[in-house]
């Protein structure tokens, strides 16, 4: 069947038409507009801003989405969007486009969880991927593991109590000067700064943010918070002003020793999940799944546990409508089907409270 999927959770405004069938999951389209630019000026993403630039760029890319994928709307059997979570004025946008998309051209609407969307990007990879697997979703919003036992059950065994680790990259990019979204300039700097500590630097100590316990869960405040606090204290003792630049090789190494917390906690807890869950394949998507040092160490651990890995390439990792699309077919093969009543929600726990009202509703 042909999808076309919409995503605007966040800052990226996306459309794309995927084919999907029990034997073929093939993109015929993915176009995905960003705003990096305009929230740099801003050091992150001011929401209300985010939202007007989606009115603005959504109807562009849903139409050259559908002209690059070679069909004609006339083929499409259902429309998908992303209805939670994410920012609440950009979720409206993509759902109220998509409301009246479907209600225009009679259609199927599939509503979508973003975090089920990330995973369901591994299924483009593998053409044989099939539930049960663990999945790691690590964003600048999220950073949980899920045992998938369907293509649409998820159960969260595990999760950050407080930031994210995406989250964390991007605000210690920030002190240190670099440009929203710290991201992939902190991933270059690491790789620099681990050819420097094999060179005889010292590393800097900076906490786990896996948490000491039995359970599956993860804190990035405290390491964040750690990094911030070294790095104003490095600016103090060499006199240097909040606008002065860091030399390279401190950046370097600051990135490098945040970085191996980072990817060190994470796969702490990740060996756990995977003994405990008995689980043979895992999937990693998001955001920071295009961190090369993470991808690098969670393949580490898996080859120890004799594990099949699925991570999507760089280009699926962020947000697009390919992995909405991808998602939304096996909703529908699940009678997911949602009406011009469908809202945004902010929140996963609000959706999956809407859902079960609805699904109430339905059978009294």
């Amino acid at each position: 069947m042909y999808i076309l999927a919409v995503e605007s959770s966040c800052d990226e405004t996306a459309c794309a038409i995927v084919e999907m069938s029990e034997s073929s999951r093939r993109i015929l389209s993915n176009v995905v507009a960003t705003q990096i630019a305009t929230h740099a000026l801003y050091g992150g993403v001011v929401p209300e801003i985010a939202s007007r630039a989606h009115s603005e760029a959504i109807t562009p890319v849903v139409r050259e989405a559908v002209e690059k994928s070679g069909i004609e709307l006339s083929q499409l059997d259902a429309i998908a969007v992303t209805f939670s979570p994410g920012l609440i004025g950009s979720l409206l946008v993509g759902v109220s486009f998509a409301k009246s998309l479907a209600y225009d051209l009679q259609l199927p609407l599939i509503p979508v969880d973003h975090i089920k969307a990330h995973t369901a990007a591994a299924y483009f990879v593998d053409q044989e991927l099939e539930a049960p697997f663990l999945s790691l979703v690590v964003s600048g919003g999220h950073t949980s593991i899920y045992d998938v036992s369907c293509p649409h059950v998820f159960e969260e065994i595990g999760s950050t109590r407080d930031d994210a680790a995406g989250e964390a990259f991007d605000k210690v990019g920030r002190v240190m000067g670099l440009t929203y979204p710290g991201g992939a300039a902190m991933d270059r700097l690491a790789t620099e700064g681990f050819e420097m500590i094999e060179n005889g630097a010292e590393k800097i100590k900076f906490p786990s943010p896996a948490i000491p316990d039995e359970t599956l869960d993860y804190s990035f405040s405290g390491l964040k918070t750690a990094c911030i606090n070294y790095l104003h204290n490095y600016r103090q003792k060499n006199e240097l002003g909040d606008k002065d630049e860091l030399p390279h090789s401190e950046k370097c190494l600051v990135a490098a020793s945040f970085t191996e917390a980072v990817v060190g906690g994470i796969c702490l807890k990740l060996k756990a999940a995977l003994e405990k869950t008995g689980a043979k394949t895992l999937v990693v998507a998001g955001g920071v799944a295009a961190n090369s040092h993470l991808r690098r160490a969670v393949a580490e651990v898996c080859e120890k546990a004799g594990v099949k890995l699925c991570v999507p390439p760089l280009s699926l990792c962020g947000d697009n409508g390919a992995m909405v699309g991808a998602q939304a077919y096996f909703e529908y093969k699940n009678g997911v089907r949602a009406d011009c009543t469908l809202n945004a929600y902010a929140s996963g726990e609000a959706a999956e409270a809407a859902a079960e009202l609805m699904k109430f509703e339905k059978n009294n």
